[in-house]
């Protein structure tokens, strides 16, 4: 069975986190941390890579992570996660050159889609067979 988005009309309106005390003094809950944040960047598309993960070598903050990708074509990168969205900060793994200076893109599909022809091509071939899962799901 194909996995379904969860419908924003099935969620509570109010989780009590925001009103609980106890959470409102905690420094930093409403600051996104990065770290998890590239995790699920990472989750999202390593099927259509080589290999993609944090970096464990680079410092994670709770306003920037790294994320290592090598694509299907074998070339490697590093990139950093902020808020202003993903961009390339390296032509290796674990690595930051000051000098690059590279586009941020908003989405880890639009950055890997500039840098990774096999990439556009698996992520494609994905979403049609979900598109056809789809289809037959709704047809039956």
């Amino acid at each position: 069975r194909m996995e379904t988005d969860c419908n924003p009309m099935e969620l509570p309106n109010n989780t009590g986190f925001e009103e609980d005390s106890d959470y409102r003094d905690f420094e930093g809950t409403d600051v996104k941390d990065m770290r998890l944040e590239a995790e699920a960047v990472v989750n999202d598309v390593l099927f259509a890579v080589s290999n993609m993960f944090v970096s464990k070598i680079l410092p994670c903050a709770e306003d920037v992570a790294y994320i290592n990708v090598e694509t299907r074509e074998r070339n490697r990168y590093c990139l950093e996660l902020s808020e202003a969205g993903l961009r390339v900060v390296a032509y290796d793994f674990d690595q930051t050159d000051d000098k690059l200076q590279t586009p941020y893109h908003e989405t880890v599909y639009s950055l890997l889609d500039s840098l990774s022809p096999a990439y556009r091509e698996v992520f494609g071939n994905a979403l049609l067979q979900r598109l056809e899962a789809l289809k037959k799901e709704t047809q039956s």
